[in-house]
């Protein structure tokens, strides 16, 4: 395809588009293009005739085009009904304003609407966000954390396909635990980024002061309490071997969903050990302000149920047959 022809078909999508309201910008000009020199001995060949005018979206300065949209993550527009012509709008927006699920986004053919899309992609990049980010260091120094490492060793794409090796603490982890940490402590509280550090970040100055306060409230030794990178759940067994205290309380980032970051659990077991499993532990989960369990409470409630579980020496299932 010769210049002149690819220029005209430039210059009438262009016009279109304007003409539809899809860019913004006044009718496209055009301009005398510079004399080409023909090449020695031969013709010009695809170079534009002489006398011909090519449009300013080729040879020059494009009109102005607006390409930005609104914020799709805004109130306004997330919770704003997609389908066309509903039958009852108002139900709708009751409907949609009842849930967190996403209905009501309508569709485009077979496909998403745009706006629907774009949401979807911004609340995708926030979860991608959260898991792939290290928790920020001055956050664990105003707790005076200090840090150990599981096994995983090739980052966070390792952390994600080998959850076995995120539930042993390394060598070097296991000997600072040993050598820092208060031994046989009724409480000890770990804390791991687990799937989100926003998670963490989110709601550690809330529920840490209420979990340390209510332990001395409760008459309750509290232990070293440290942070654990590439941490998952099963972690706990190894803290209770190393340092056998009562209750083992880990807070740790939940998986994080589209939009939803913040969300962490407190797992708690009663003196955990090698070969332990999820029957043979508790959790709080949903940790977060504004819609799920405040942190404060959740606080207060891993208090009370670490009272529980020194009380019938028992976590899990066996706690829960056991407190009948």
């Amino acid at each position: 395809m010769d210049q002149t022809r690819l220029d005209s078909i430039v210059e009438a999508v262009v016009k279109e588009l304007i003409a539809a309201g899809a860019i913004s910008g006044a009718a496209l000009p055009t301009t005398p293009p510079a004399a080409s020199p023909a090449p020695s001995g031969g013709s010009a060949g695809g170079s534009t005739p002489p006398g011909s005018t090519v449009p300013l979206a080729v040879g020059g300065q494009l009109p102005a085009v607006t390409i930005d949209l609104p914020d799709p993550t805004v109130d306004a527009l997330r919770y704003a009904p997609n389908v066309r012509n509903p039958k009852d709008p108002e139900a709708l927006k009751g409907l949609i304003a009842s849930t967190t699920a996403r209905i009501g986004v309508g569709r485009a053919g077979p496909r998403y609407r745009t706006n629907s899309l774009l949401l979807f992609q911004g609340d995708h990049a926030i979860t991608q966000d959260a898991l792939m980010r290290n928790v920020d260091q001055k956050l664990l120094d105003e707790f005076g954390l200090f840090t150990v490492q599981t096994k995983i060793t090739g980052g966070k794409q390792q952390y994600l396909l080998r959850p076995d090796l995120g539930r042993q603490l390394d060598d070097e982890g296991r000997r600072l635990v040993a050598e820092k940490c208060q031994k046989g402590p009724n409480v000890q509280v770990a804390v791991g980024d687990g799937l989100s550090a926003a998670a963490i970040e989110a709601n550690l100055r809330q529920i840490f002061p209420v979990i340390q306060q209510g332990c001395q409230a409760a008459g309750l030794s509290f232990g070293t309490p440290f942070f654990i990178q590439y941490c998952r759940v099963g972690v706990m067994n190894d803290i209770g071997d190393l340092l056998q205290p009562d209750v083992v309380v880990l807070l740790i980032g939940e998986r994080p969903g589209l939009g939803r970051a913040e969300s962490m659990s407190a797992y708690m077991a009663y003196k955990p050990k090698a070969g332990d499993s999820d029957a043979d532990r508790d959790v709080v989960c949903n940790i977060f302000e504004n819609g799920g369990t405040n942190p404060l409470e959740a606080g207060a409630y891993v208090v009370k149920l670490a009272q529980k579980m020194r009380q019938y020496q028992a976590s899990g299932v066996k706690l829960k047959l056991a407190a009948k």
